[in-house]
């Protein structure tokens, strides 16, 4: 799944040239099932790549998490990544994302930030963030109540914990035809050898 990120600067920051959400995009999601056949990533990454270079789009922006998550309990929920897909279809690595803390909820799941803001100011998609807090144990909210206070007391109500994040590592793709086309789209951002190998150790809770 291509689309639009968080932030505008996630895109003009690796690839300052390019019209952001029409000239360039961030792959937000890249799943494939376990039995699809060898390769299968790099081959379906190039058919994507190549569709959206049609559409006009000559940048992408992926990224890799390579923080461990367990659940509460202490089950591994998420090893880690350093972008393997991404490596071995010679994507330009260009370094980490801003370092962060985040608040791992007790499945092992991320409560983003953004998630936290909708709920926090009842915006579209509010619902969608209680009920994830609601079902693992948090009260149902009353009418009228101030969301924000209640957000910070459905968190403690569940476990939430805060992890220091040292940030996900970030790949360029630079569509075009040829290798020139490619490389003639500026780079913002130094390009970095070698790409990351391992996932980062298991963070602490702070």
């Amino acid at each position: 799944m291509f689309g639009i990120p968080v932030s505008k600067a996630v895109l003009t920051k690796p690839l300052p040239e390019l019209t952001p959400y029409t000239e360039s995009l961030v792959c937000s999601r890249f799943v494939l099932l376990q039995e699809c056949p060898a390769n299968s990533e790099s081959w379906f990454l190039a058919r994507c790549h190549a569709d959206l270079l049609s559409t006009g789009v000559r940048g992408v922006v992926s990224f890799a998490d390579p923080v461990p998550r367990r659940t509460a309990s202490g089950a591994l929920v998420m090893p880690g990544h350093c972008g393997w897909i991404y490596q071995a279809t010679n994507s330009v690595y260009a370094g980490r994302a801003t370092a962060r803390t985040i608040k791992l909820l007790p499945d092992g799941t991320v409560f983003h930030d953004r998630t936290a803001q909708k709920a926090r100011r009842q915006e579209q998609g509010h619902e969608y963030a209680e009920a994830q807090l609601i079902a693992l144990g948090a009260p149902v909210p009353r009418a009228g109540c101030d969301r924000a206070v209640w957000l910070r007391e459905a968190l403690v109500a569940v476990g939430a914990r805060n992890v220091r994040h040292r940030g996900a590592h970030r790949y360029v793709f630079r569509l075009g035809r040829t290798r020139r086309e490619r490389e003639e789209i500026k780079l913002g951002l130094p390009a970095r050898r070698p790409y990351p190998k391992s996932p980062d150790p298991e963070p602490t809770v702070i």
